[in-house]
């Protein structure tokens, strides 16, 4: 118990409510007094001795039932649903799984017998999405979120309903059939709140053991979805400084590369000045600036990467023949004419205000559309086209078609994602992409970013 406090007193500095040593040896002193078996009156001796700020108990109210439980299990339904059943609806319930695969018939079947995750699947999920590196507590159900959909919920809830339609074909009563649709909407429920407390309760530790002032190599390695307001700002920064780097790099290798093989035509007419006698020798240039088209998904979700992407980009223009940019939620804009200033913070600024971004309104296909009505043009033998986003389509058309023949037109094509291949599921159209692109490369966070625009950039 006393290191249960010490972990809520520590996630409460890294959340900023200022706790002094004196006041953590007071709510040390009212457990003592108060004791721990009523659970309210243990909640409000820390509240008393640990807020003195009416604005932080907001934060406390947040914090203290991540340590130390909501009072109550999420609410399941135990038990197998065919134990009430007649033979005849056990055997059509049977017959009607048997469409689905072995994956999703396990977890709709677990769904129905009410069954919770254990504790190592919830460790599992959570490394499998990052959680490990997230301290905000506002991206509770975000990640709660993406560990829903790298557990399949979206397809599970899909083959639920084509299940229950199966069996209303088979002929099973309304009655039952709605009896089994609440229940496991209930277990569904509850599998969430599950989920959704343990993701809560795995950012708490981790802001209890959030080092003070974080240095700037692991904020290089976090990922984009956990990092605070804060900590963007100071990645916004640090991309300049990347970006010089870049660009001195690239410079050097576009510089030595100039000596490539020997050109004959081109020493022949250099050399007519000395009667032909080859005193000047020329070379073929061994490489080309790059020609680019980017197209960047600025919804939520994306915002912050492809923010950082066109950054890059901006500040890299002297490597580069030719940029297009894009950008698109629902809809395709041309936004190179944005960066024709000199400040790359106010265009790209121009470009965010002048296209909001909402929570599941992409549409990658009908981007596409735009793009194959307007500006086809801009890809040839020599355009490196660049996609940034997620390849969540909210399962609208993905139109691969269109997909398809970009590829084609253009050199070749590097696709940016910052989920990797193992949550290319539910509205996710990645593994539909994927194999007409020349290469995905992750980009989950700033470090990995930069690598692949390093290696963009030579070709």
């Amino acid at each position: 118990m006393e290191s249960r406090i010490l972990q809520l007193i520590a996630a409460l500095r890294a959340s900023g409510v200022r706790v002094s040593l004196a006041e953590s040896a007071e709510a040390f002193s009212a457990v003592d007094l108060m004791g721990i078996q009523d659970r309210e009156q243990f909640r409000l001796s820390l509240r008393a001795t640990l807020i003195k700020d009416v604005k932080d108990l907001p934060v406390f109210d947040k914090l203290f039932p991540l340590f130390f439980g909501a009072g109550q299990p999420p609410p399941m339904m135990g038990g197998n649903p065919m134990d009430d059943m007649t033979p005849e609806e056990a055997q059509m319930l049977t017959e009607a799984l048997r469409q689905f695969t072995e994956s999703l018939r396990q977890r709709m079947q677990r769904l129905m017998n009410g069954e919770q995750l254990s504790r190592e699947e919830l460790e599992a999920l959570g490394q499998m999405v990052g959680l490990n590196q997230v301290d905000d507590l506002r991206y509770q159900n975000w990640m709660a979120q993406r560990m829903m959909r790298a557990l399949a919920f979206p397809e599970v809830r899909e083959a639920l309903k084509e299940l229950m339609e199966q069996l209303r074909q088979m002929g099973m009563s309304r009655d039952r059939i709605e009896q089994m649709r609440e229940m496991i909407q209930q277990n569904m429920d509850g599998m969430r709140e599950q989920i959704e407390r343990f993701a809560g309760e795995r950012i708490a530790e981790n802001l209890s053991d959030k080092p003070r002032g974080e240095s700037m190599d692991n904020l290089l390695n976090r990922p984009f979805h956990a990092l605070s307001e804060e900590e963007k700002k100071i990645l916004q920064r640090e991309v300049k400084r990347l970006a010089a780097m870049l660009r001195t790099r690239i410079a050097l290798r576009q510089k030595h590369a100039k000596s490539g093989q020997l050109d004959p035509k081109a020493t022949i007419r250099a050399n007519l000045k000395y009667h032909g006698v080859p005193m000047e020798i020329r070379h073929k240039d061994r490489v080309r600036k790059p020609k680019i088209v980017v197209i960047c998904d600025i919804s939520t979700s994306m915002r912050f990467c492809s923010e950082l992407m066109l950054s890059f980009l901006f500040a890299l223009q002297g490597q580069v023949r030719k940029t297009h940019a894009f950008a698109f939620i629902d809809h395709l804009e041309y936004i190179s004419e944005d960066f024709n200033g000199s400040n790359a913070d106010e265009a790209i600024a121009s470009v965010l205000w002048r296209m909001p971004s909402g929570h599941y309104n992409t549409d990658l296909g009908w981007s596409l559309q735009n793009f194959q009505d307007g500006y086809m043009d801009t890809l040839n033998g020599g355009t490196t086209l660049i996609i940034v986003g997620d390849g969540r389509n909210n399962y609208y058309d993905p139109r691969l078609d269109i997909f398809s023949a970009m590829t084609r037109r253009a050199a070749r094509t590097i696709w940016l994602n910052p989920e990797p291949p193992h949550l290319w599921h539910g509205d996710s159209d990645m593994s539909k992409y994927a194999p007409l692109c020349t290469n995905v490369l992750k980009v989950s966070n700033l470090r990995e970013l930069a690598e692949a625009v390093d290696t963009l950039m030579a070709g």
